[in-house]
């Protein structure tokens, strides 16, 4: 920000043009960390409104400002929701991110954003998760994340490290598919499921393929994990003839490429994967309509 005194129609016209540049990593932050872009657009909010009234002009890095607000907020959210998730009613998946080209959030996209990565999050202490996303993705400096934390910089600095290895062992043991592999299997995938084709199913899905469906207890979802291949394709051709889907569409989610079913032009199901060797190993269902009001 400009440190000269100026007036204070200046300064909000120059933060407006600003906030406009950096609300992409502010909301980017905030949904890295917690998983959810309803809870990220609260933060982002709260953190326009904070740097409405303040006192910019001597602030130098602006963005990593504005990224440290949402980080303090993000931290005390991300605290609570151990609790919520614990007293979810059955699984629960991170709310859906639409980042294609008629994305409603302009917002950093990376691998980070993945379904599979932020359940990979999920699994960190708090500390650890904004350590990660502060310091690994967004670059922010150890003593500004000491700051967040309340620790030590050396703390901080070990808080990222412990998470980096945590997720990089995660990694290994789910190998990410190539773009063109991805939308090859969702787009025969996609096929065999909108013409009943049990066989054609089976065939890409993986022997062990796991079926994690998320409806929060406002919609009718299995509350167990199912696996197997056979088991998985019956139950989702099953369910399918249930929900009396119009169509199946392949859309970009969290970064990737991804299924939307739609119902009277309602969107029922975002569906994500993982890929290995050209089989789905994992088959993740977001069905809670409360996780798909963004979308």
């Amino acid at each position: 920000m400009d440190d000269g005194p100026g007036r204070p129609e200046q300064q909000a016209d120059l933060l407006a043009a600003e906030w406009e540049k950096h609300r992409p990593a502010v909301f980017g932050a905030a949904y890295r960390m917690l998983g959810s872009v309803a809870d990220a657009e609260d933060v982002t909010q709260e953190v326009w409104l904070r740097a409405s009234r303040a006192d910019l002009r001597h602030v130098d890095d602006l963005r990593a400002w504005l990224v440290t607000v949402a980080a303090r907020r993000s931290y005390d959210i991300l605290k609570s929701a151990r609790y919520r998730h614990e007293t979810y009613v059955g699984p629960w998946l991170p709310e859906p991110l639409l980042t294609g080209p008629d994305a409603s959030h302009a917002v950093l996209v990376d691998e980070s954003v993945s379904t599979a990565m932020l359940l990979i999050m999920e699994e960190l202490s708090p500390p650890e998760r904004v350590a990660f996303v502060l310091h690994d993705v967004f670059g922010l400096a150890f003593a500004r994340i000491a700051e967040v934390l309340d620790v030590s910089g050396p703390d901080a600095r070990q808080l990222a490290s412990r998470a980096r290895r945590r997720v990089a062992k995660a990694r290994q043991s789910t190998p990410q598919a190539s773009k063109a592999e991805r939308e090859h299997v969702l787009t025969v995938f996609r096929a065999a499921y909108e013409a009943g084709d049990m066989a054609g199913l089976v065939r890409l899905l993986h022997p062990d393929v796991v079926y994690v469906t998320d409806g929060g207890g406002e919609v009718s979802a299995a509350r167990k994990v199912i696996q197997g291949g056979e088991r998985v394709a019956e139950v989702m051709l099953r369910v399918a003839r249930q929900l009396h889907l119009d169509r199946l569409d392949l859309a970009e989610v969290g970064g990737e490429l991804a299924l939307v079913s739609r119902r009277d032009g309602r969107i029922c199901t975002v569906d994500t994967v993982e890929i290995t060797d050209g089989l789905i190993t994992a088959y993740r269902r977001v069905l809670n309509p409360d996780k798909l009001v963004g979308v």
